[in-house]
C-alpha cells in the first residue's frame, strides 16, 4: 500500500527508512521521499513511526 501518493513510497519502504533509523518525519523523507510532497501523508508516516517504535526487534543484551 502507497503511504506517500506524491513520490509513489510503500509502507515497506517507509517502515525500512525507520527501522534504519529515520525517528521524525523529516528524516523518513530524507531517506525515502514520503512526506516531502503536499504532506497528507506525514500523520500516517507519524502512526509508522510509533508502531516501528514499539516493535523492538534487538536481541535482549547479556546481563
Amino acid at each position: 500500500m502507497y503511504v506517500c501518493i506524491c513520490h509513489r513510497v510503500r509502507e515497506q519502504q517507509v517502515r525500512a527508512a525507520i527501522r534504519c533509523g529515520a525517528r521524525d518525519e523529516e528524516s523518513v523523507g530524507d531517506a525515502c521521499g514520503a512526506g516531502t510532497g503536499c504532506g497528507s501523508c506525514l500523520d500516517r508516516i507519524v502512526d509508522l513511526i510509533e508502531e516501528e517504535g514499539n516493535t523492538d526487534t534487538r536481541l535482549p543484551s547479556a546481563a
